[in-house]
Formats: structure tokens, C-alpha cells, sequence
């Protein structure tokens, strides 16, 4: 820009990556001209904490308001205009369009730069609504403030039946809430498991909880069509079975919310979302999109994915601003592109809590092999902090690294505690391209009641290391079944103790305990493979070690041991 005018910049829709972005232009511009439409009554506001204004847990409407229209006008400087919808965007001119809704004036609004943070919009099929109509008083999605207010309302009136339509984080989220206020729930999802995200041995407990607590759980079926009836719902699932709710939430996915982008001609994915480069421009060099409505680079495994997320979104926003205020002050080169994101997430459902971080091992087999590398997949099942500090509780944790380099490409983990904390770690690793051997020398915090010396994620480093060195072959239990169902199954020997072995096992394995491995090697064949497996993984690979120095050429041990084998089965995965 050569003109000495104040910018003009615009941005359409507030909430994460909107209202990011509008602060973070006016730190670095005091001179700008700020103009912030949002279509809803706020500005910025919490959406991730809908659930739990829902269900008790926040107890004040007020503390989900991040920043009200004057708090962001009176300290920041900004033209904040609520209940105001863009309705078209001129790139020409270098105008938009703008309706009031409260007023009905319409008018246009210059801008040189614009920003698009729209969001996106919760999923409400067209076929699905067609009995019930798409603005029944019952069937409720969850976006915004008003929409927690209408759930809210229905709950409070004393519903005595709900029906979760998703089992994705909002639909668990909503479910665990309904169950809080004292609503029998039933939660459907098409998928074979809750949290589609994750692999499916991760969410097991989590499955497990949400039946402990009373949610019917439906899964992979799904609902062909509502109905009214009375003041609730019928839900007719695919095998036909009918279910009646006094209230039904739509949780099934959400859209990018493209069409003020698609009318202006700024390009979309098969998805529908929007095309941006590394500094969140689109087509239009002047028109950047941030937030739910675009598509993201991949840092894994290269190419673009769909990931709304609100951490994403506000760093998106911030950036944006960034590469606007740097054009105009001519240091564009001072600005750093976006990384993209690797998906991290998170979801408590009642005491337990399950994290995502990078890529699962099913996205990685659903990319095929033209986009991803060889990869190993690790369990281990350490406490969170040291077993002999009172109160220490297990985590469950899957590390999936490259087999030849031990780059971590994704990890989840489960537990009661502390699991927030090591995906956390695994997350920043993940974005600095670190590997087994680095989680290996990983100094971090010890002291008893927070960690042990050698803390969990220093495990999953020694393991994965050891496998990158090829001092030990891991076996997980999926290939391990596939292995019992050949002709030529390999021999599994169980080295827990015969207490243990008694108590349960894997059907078809041998019990010899791991102080009588050395004098029994012999027992054990030399031209089939051997499987060992312990309770959590650790006398399994001190077993394979044995072996392997015994003369038994071809064994491997079970990644995380027995407790990882009760998930496959329990969850049929």
C-alpha cells in the first residue's frame, strides 16, 4: 500500500480465529481502521464450553463470554457490529455487502484487506429433518450461545429422555452432561466406535464408562429419519429399531461455512473448504481465510486436511494479521508461514480423559502407502506418577514412529490422570520432527507425586528406540490375531506368573514364567515363530531378549502385553 490513509481491514465472523485476528492487527497498528461483523449476538465467546454450561458445570452464561462488543471496542479500539451479516463480497470495488439484521439496512463497506473467519456450521441433512422440519423445537445442534440456551431451556423443563445423534467429541461431551443432570441418553454413532479420531483400542474404556453410566450405546448404525411425536422425537435407526426422545441433539459433523467465499469466486476443496497458501491467503491476495472454514497443510504427511479446531484457529488469525500489518509496513519477509496443524485434542468423558496428537494408525493406512513412510506402533501402560506415591493410576499410551528414522508421527493416550500432560510433550515434539531417541533423553520433571525418574514417556522412547536399533520386534495384538488364524500360528508363551496365567490368558498360549524361561528354552521351537507377552509389556520384551540370545531365532513380544490384547477383544476391534 502506497497510501497514507489508515487500513482498512475487515473481518467477517468473531468467535477464535476472527476476534484473534482483530486484536492482534490492532496491537501491531494502533492507526488501523478495524471493522469486526459478526452475525450472532457476540463477538467472542466460548464455544467449547457450551457443553458444560449445558450441564452445570459452568454455572454463570456470562463467564463463556470471552470478550463482549464493548470490552473489545473500549480496550482495543475496535468496530465490533453484532447481529450485522456480510452477504457478498465485491473484489473489484474491494467493498462487501452488509445486512442488519435487527434493522434491515443494508449497505457496503470498504476494505483493503478481509479476512474470512465464518466458521463452520453443525451438519442437518435436508432428508434427515424432511418429517420433523429443520427448525423443530426439539431437534437442537450445538454452535453458539442461543442454541446452548435452547438446550439448555429443554433440559431444565425436566426431559426425561435424550438422543445424541455423533459420537464425536461434542456428541460424547453432550451426552457426559446429559447424564450429569439426570437425562436417560442414548448416543448413536455410524462409526464402529465413539471419538472417530482416535484408533479404536484407545476409546474402549472410554465405551466402557459411558455404558457404566447409563448411555445406550448404538454403534456403527446410524438414524434414517425423525419424526414427530408429541413434544419429542422418533429416531428410526438403519435396522430399524425405533427410538423416542424428548429432546434429539444433531452431532453428527459440521461444514465449512463456504458460501460467502464460493459466490466471491475464492477457491474450496472437494470438502468445501477454503483453499488458502502457508500465510492464509486465498485465490485473492488481499482476501485471507482463517478458522473452521479452510483447509490446513498436513506437517505429517504433506498435502491438506480439514481440522476445526479452536487452538488452530486462533493461531491462524494471529498470523493473518501478522502477514496483513508486515505487507503494509513492508517486512513481509519478518513473517513466519503456518506450520498447519496435526490435530491435537482432547475429551473427558466422567473420569477418564483420551488425547490425540499427530497422525492415528488408521489415517496413516488409510493414506496408503504413496503418502506415508513404514511405521511400527508401541504400547506401554506406565503409571502417571511413581506406583509407590499414593493414589497413582495407569496411562495407556500408543506412540506411532517411522521405522527407520524413529520420527514420531502420531500418539494417543488414555488414563485418569495426567494424560493432557504427555500428549502435550508429544505434540511439541511431533512439531519439532523429534524421534524415539530424542522422548528417550527427554529430561522432564520428577518428583514422586508428579512422575517417576524414568517417567512414561521416557518408556515409550526406550521401547521405540529399541525397535528403531532392531534390539526388539514388537507384535500389536491386531497382528497377533491375524497371526493365530494362520495355518502356522506361532507359539505364544505367557511369562506372567501362574496366578496370573490362571486368571486369564490368550487362548492357545503356554505358561512359563520368566525366572524359568532360561533353563526352558529348550521347550520352545526353533522353526516357528514365538510370541511373548507378559501383563503390560515389560517381562515380555525382557523375555524375547532371553530367547533371542537362547537360539530361538524368530520372536517377538506383545506391545503392552496383556492389557493390550483385552482391549482388542473387549472392543472387538
Amino acid at each position: 500500500m502506497t497510501s497514507t490513509r489508515p487500513l482498512r481491514l475487515v473481518i467477517v465472523g468473531g468467535v477464535a480465529g476472527g476476534a484473534s485476528a482483530a486484536a492482534r492487527a490492532r496491537r501491531l497498528d494502533e492507526s488501523a481502521h478495524i471493522v469486526l461483523f459478526e452475525r450472532g449476538s457476540h463477538a467472542s465467546f466460548a464455544n467449547c464450553g457450551l457443553p458444560y454450561y449445558m450441564g452445570g458445570e459452568i454455572s454463570d452464561r456470562n463467564d463463556l463470554l470471552v470478550a463482549d462488543p464493548e470490552t473489545l471496542k473500549g480496550s482495543l479500539a475496535l468496530d465490533v457490529r453484532t447481529k450485522t451479516e456480510v452477504v457478498t463480497i465485491d473484489r473489484v470495488a474491494k467493498e462487501v455487502e452488509v445486512h442488519e439484521l435487527t434493522t434491515g439496512r443494508r449497505y457496503r463497506e470498504p476494505y483493503d484487506f478481509l479476512i474470512l473467519s465464518t466458521g463452520a456450521a453443525p451438519l442437518r441433512p435436508a432428508d434427515l429433518m424432511a418429517k420433523v422440519g429443520l427448525k423443530h423445537p426439539r431437534v437442537v445442534s450445538l454452535r453458539n450461545l442461543e442454541d446452548v440456551d435452547q438446550l439448555k431451556g429443554i433440559v431444565d423443563s425436566g426431559v426425561q429422555k435424550a438422543i445424541v445423534l455423533g459420537g464425536g467429541f461434542i456428541g460424547v461431551e453432550v451426552a457426559e452432561q446429559l447424564v450429569h443432570r439426570g437425562v436417560a441418553t442414548t448416543l448413536v454413532e455410524k462409526n464402529p466406535q465413539v471419538l472417530p479420531p482416535f484408533d479404536a483400542e484407545m476409546v474402549v474404556p472410554l465405551e466402557q464408562a459411558l455404558i457404566e453410566r447409563g448411555v445406550a450405546l448404538h454403534l456403527s448404525d446410524a438414524v434414517l429419519d425423525l419424526e414427530p411425536d408429541g413434544h419429542g422425537v422418533r429416531a428410526i435407526l438403519t435396522d430399524g429399531r425405533v427410538l423416542e426422545g424428548d429432546v434429539v441433539v444433531l452431532a453428527i459433523g459440521v461444514q465449512p461455512e463456504n458460501l460467502l467465499a464460493q459466490a466471491a469466486g475464492l477457491k474450496t476443496n472437494d470438502r468445501g473448504a477454503v483453499k488458502v497458501n502457508e500465510h492464509l491467503q486465498t485465490n485473492d491476495p488481499d482476501i485471507y481465510a482463517v478458522g473452521d472454514v479452510i483447509e490446513v497443510p498436513d506437517p505429517i504427511l504433506g498435502g491438506f486436511s480439514y481440522i476445526p479446531l479452536a487452538g488452530p484457529a486462533n493461531r491462524q488469525g494471529r498470523l493473518a494479521a501478522d502477514h496483513i500489518i508486515a505487507r503494509v509496513q513492508g517486512k513481509v519477509d519478518s513473517v513466519p508461514p503456518y506450520r498447519g496443524s496435526q490435530g491435537s485434542a482432547i475429551v473427558r468423558v466422567f473420569d477418564l480423559t483420551a488425547a490425540i496428537t499427530g497422525k492415528s494408525e488408521k489415517a496413516l493406512q488409510r493414506a496408503g502407502k504413496e503418502r506415508h513412510r513404514d511405521y511400527e506402533v508401541i504400547y506401554v501402560h506406565p503409571y502417571h506418577h511413581a506406583h509407590y506415591y499414593p493414589g497413582a493410576k495407569r496411562l495407556t499410551i500408543k506412540l506411532i514412529f517411522e521405522t527407520s528414522s524413529g520420527r514420531i508421527l502420531g500418539a494417543q493416550a488414555s488414563g485418569e490422570e495426567a494424560v493432557d500432560k504427555r500428549i502435550d510433550v508429544l505434540a511439541m515434539a511431533i512439531q519439532m520432527g523429534a524421534t524415539v531417541f530424542d522422548l528417550e533423553e527427554a529430561e522432564l520433571c520428577y518428583s514422586p507425586q508428579y512422575g517417576s525418574a524414568k517417567d512414561p514417556l521416557n518408556l515409550a522412547g526406550f521401547q521405540g528406540a529399541n525397535v528403531v536399533r532392531g534390539g526388539t520386534i514388537p507384535i500389536t495384538p491386531v497382528e497377533l490375531r491375524a497371526a493365530l488364524e494362520m495355518a502356522t500360528p506361532p507359539m505364544v508363551v505367557d511369562v506372567r506368573s501362574p496366578a496370573e496365567f490362571d486368571e486369564d490368558h490368550i487362548p492357545g498360549s503356554i505358561n512359563i514364567p520368566l525366572p524359568e524361561l532360561r533353563t526352558r528354552v529348550g521347550e520352545l521351537p526353533t522353526d516357528r515363530p514365538v510370541v511373548t507377552y507378559c501383563a503390560v509389556g515389560q517381562r515380555g520384551y525382557f523375555a524375547e531378549r532371553v530367547l533371542r540370545q537362547g537360539g530361538v531365532p524368530a520372536v517377538r513380544n506383545l506391545t503392552g502385553g496383556f492389557v493390550s490384547w483385552q482391549r482388542l477383544v473387549s472392543g472387538s476391534v
